[in-house]
């Protein structure tokens, strides 16, 4: 299974296996493994570029 991170409009970042919200983002990174997006996920909240939900 493929996971991504997409960022919402809101400045958050949701990780999803949605293609439809993926394909609909400004901004994504992935595929990833679960866990990979996980780390990834607050690795781009540490750096500013995602807020906490």
């Amino acid at each position: 299974m493929t996971w991504y991170i997409v960022k919402n409009f809101d400045q958050t970042c949701v990780v999803t296996e949605n293609l439809t919200l993926v394909a609909a983002a400004s901004e994504k990174w992935g595929p990833y493994t679960r866990d990979e997006a996980i780390a990834k996920r607050v690795g781009l909240i540490r750096a500013g570029k995602c807020q906490p939900v």
